[in-house]
């Protein structure tokens, strides 16, 4: 069979077709198990006949069924990636990132959007554990914990980033020590009145941020006012931003929950109230997404690293898997403060 044969059968049945070991065979000139011995590595065949094997498999384009292997060993290399949102934000970033590095573990990532709705929810619950996914890696946001519950029933590893699970191996920023970090820089430049960007939202790490910082400036005898908007996004930051800055006193600096909140508390002082950053008002914003460093905004931030958490998270999937009954695994990153123009910190 030539590639000519194959375009001409997808437009005579109207089906297409993958050039099969079959087809690599008659190509070649051998069997079919000479083909399938070719492609296993450390398989006996003869150095001549997988030279003439290989080049009939490029000529045709074949390429091995790894899911019919995976399913014959009941291996599947589907790694689910769960989350809400994927493409808001650093999920974003740190989606695309564990894809890379599921691809370079030989792994098939397979990204679950789990939805707003019951019914998105349940589809994508019959996605993931229909298609026998080995294991699971749970994104921060609000993927519920009927996934978690899910996945521990039907034995899949599990790894959870950015939030804290019962009995579930964790990666996670230290969202505290960063927040609290925030809160000290701004009372050591002599700021006192200080605001709180944050998000109705109320995910596991934006929960853990908000108090953070609100209990260390309240230590350190700050004030703090408090507004969130519906979403951490920056519709939400908009309307935490115009509720902070039309209130008395003003805040002289704001700490956000993340930077899409960052940037539209940013918009907020300068477009609804002519106030200038950071001459007027300070802002710090936590996950430094691309956006932050553009000239409009020049944000200072707290860096989540992506590849930094995607290559943790799947090193503690493989040590899952290597002692599925070893102790649990928790990995805590340091988010590093990123110096721009929003907040200069005192020297």
């Amino acid at each position: 069979m030539t590639v000519d044969d194959t375009a001409a059968r997808i437009r005579t049945t109207g089906k297409p077709r993958f050039v099969s070991a079959q087809d690599v065979a008659h190509r070649a000139g051998v069997s079919r198990s000479a083909v399938s011995r070719a492609f296993t590595p450390g398989a006996s065949i003869a150095e001549e006949t997988r030279k003439k094997v290989i080049k009939a498999a490029a000529e045709l384009g074949y390429q091995v069924n790894d899911l019919a292997r995976g399913l014959l060993a009941n291996h599947s290399r589907l790694v689910g990636i769960v989350a809400t949102k994927p493409e808001v934000g650093f999920r974003a970033d740190l989606t695309a990132a564990l894809a890379k590095a599921l691809i370079r573990r030989g792994s098939v990532p397979l990204l679950i959007n789990t939805g707003e709705t019951k019914d998105e929810l349940a589809a994508a619950q019959q996605t993931l554990f229909g298609h026998r996914a080995e294991a699971t890696i749970i994104l921060s946001g609000s993927p519920p914990a009927s996934f978690v519950d899910l996945a521990r029933r039907n034995g899949q590893p599990l790894v959870v980033i950015g939030r804290s699970e019962p009995e579930t191996d964790h990666v996670m920023v230290d969202n505290s020590a960063a927040a609290r970090l925030a809160a000290r820089l701004f009372v050591a430049r002599g700021f006192t009145r200080l605001g709180l960007a944050g998000s109705r939202s109320a995910t596991p790490s934006i929960v853990e941020r908000e108090q953070a910082f609100c209990d260390e400036a309240a230590r350190l005898g700050a004030r703090v006012a408090v507004a969130r908007g519906t979403d951490t996004d920056y519709a939400g930051g908009l309307a935490a931003g115009r509720a902070l800055l039309a209130g008395q006193p003003r805040p002289r600096a704001i700490f956000c929950v993340n930077d899409l909140v960052a940037l539209g508390v940013t918009d907020a002082a300068r477009t609804d109230l002519a106030l200038a950053v950071p001459g007027d008002v300070a802002v710090i914003g936590f996950d430094d997404i691309p956006q932050a460093d553009w000239l409009a905004y020049r944000l200072t931030t707290f860096r989540q690293d992506a590849e930094l958490m995607a290559g943790r998270a799947v090193a503690v999937l493989d040590a899952r898997q290597r002692r599925p009954t070893g102790p649990l695994i928790s990995e805590r990153i340091e988010a590093r403060l990123v110096v721009r123009h929003s907040f200069v910190p005192k020297p």
